[in-house]
């Protein structure tokens, strides 16, 4: 079905904004240059009108995990036409290396650096072993018909990370309105490309992995104590965590550090300001005696930004100063994600040596171990 937007005036007698557009289609690319929270205010815009072997994309942002966004407008296409070229140009957009989207980010923003950038946009470091490792591909229409639907539709589920962004704009007095609206739900998106990692691919095993954010926003030991894992800040961060379910098994890495634990799910994701652990007093909620992070506890009353917790019973855990580490070891920045490639498997094998009680007895009262 057609996706179609209306706005109501609010009041006794409510009435429908009249439909406008813009003039010209690049007033909205420049919008989204000017406020790129318009798409997502979860990505960085890097390059802008960039030449490729068949013609030009529109705009390329990058995600907190290095995964690029390659953003197809329609302008004259239609959108049948505009699904088959953005799916041209994502092949060119694979290809890029390190060095070529450090290039395209330094004719987008002249003298700044995108290592620099990255880290001041996402409060962490560029990692280019992960860099460009996936992709999503996002068409932004004014409207779309049931033919291109389905393709997407279809493409989405055969794995290719691809989603529509449809805007609409509206008549106010002399003032225009834009609204918009995803045909799927960025969630489901950003998961495909996650796991559409470069290379040869495979089944996906089973296990999962687990990209735990230690620092000032979170801690690893009361994670341990308590037993949960978390994210927060924002719903790139938090929503993979949705993927998990009870008994799966969880892999969990500290960027930067290494692999510190593994455990078993015990239940749904829930928002902080609800989820509540064990204590020697009794059950209690995590903010009150969780105190080794922020767990941004100034977000709790926010849905979309609060920090998510899912319980896990651990099997084994070690401190950060003495996570596995080894070289050639899989990373993602996505906090949870399903890898179907060799490095994950050749991962796996590792640790269940490193960490040889992976399905013995939970920990319980033992701790963290530091050997």
């Amino acid at each position: 079905m057609a996706i179609k937007h209306a706005i109501w005036k609010v009041g006794a007698q409510p009435q429908a904004l009249s439909i406008a557009s813009l003039s010209t289609e690049q007033i909205f690319e420049d919008m989204i240059v000017a406020a790129p929270e318009i798409l997502s205010d979860e990505w960085m815009l890097i390059g802008r009108q960039i030449n490729c072997f068949s013609g030009r994309i529109d705009l390329l942002a990058i995600a907190p995990d290095g995964a690029l966004i390659l953003i197809e407008m329609k302008r004259d296409r239609t959108p049948r036409e505009v699904v088959a070229q953005a799916l041209d140009y994502a092949c060119w957009v694979e290809g890029l290396a390190s060095e070529d989207i450090a290039a395209i980010y330094a004719r987008f923003a002249p003298g700044r650096r995108l290592e620099d950038d990255f880290q001041d946009r996402f409060g962490q470091t560029l990692d280019e072993e992960t860099l460009n490792d996936s992709h999503q591909i996002i068409v932004v229409a004014g409207s779309l018909d049931e033919s291109s639907e389905r393709i997407v539709g279809y493409l989405n589920a055969r794995g290719i990370a691809i989603n529509v962004l449809c805007f609409q704009v509206f008549q106010l007095g002399e003032q225009q309105l834009l609204s918009r609206a995803w045909l799927i739900d960025p969630v489901e998106t950003q998961t495909s490309a996650a796991v559409k990692t470069a290379g040869p691919k495979e089944p996906w095993n089973g296990e999962f992995y687990v990209s735990f954010g230690e620092g000032n926003s979170r801690s690893w030991e009361d994670a341990v104590k308590y037993g949960f894992i978390s994210a927060g800040g924002g719903p790139w961060y938090s929503r993979t965590l949705n993927l998990l379910s009870p008994n799966d098994r969880v892999w969990v890495k500290i960027p930067g550090s290494g692999f510190v634990g593994v455990g078993r799910v015990l239940g749904p994701p829930e928002a902080a300001a609800n989820f509540k652990v064990q204590t020697a007093d009794g059950e209690r909620p995590v903010l009150e005696v969780a105190m080794g992070g922020n767990y941004h506890r100034e977000l709790a009353n926010d849905p979309e930004r609060s920090e998510y917790f899912v319980p896990v019973e651990w099997t084994q855990a070690v401190s950060k100063h003495h996570a596995v580490n080894d070289i050639g070891l899989f990373g993602n920045q996505n906090t949870v994600c399903q890898p179907k490639t060799p490095k994950w498997r050749h991962t796996v094998e590792v640790l269940k040596q490193r960490f040889p009680d992976f399905d013995g007895t939970p920990l319980g009262s033992r701790g963290v171990n530091q050997q």
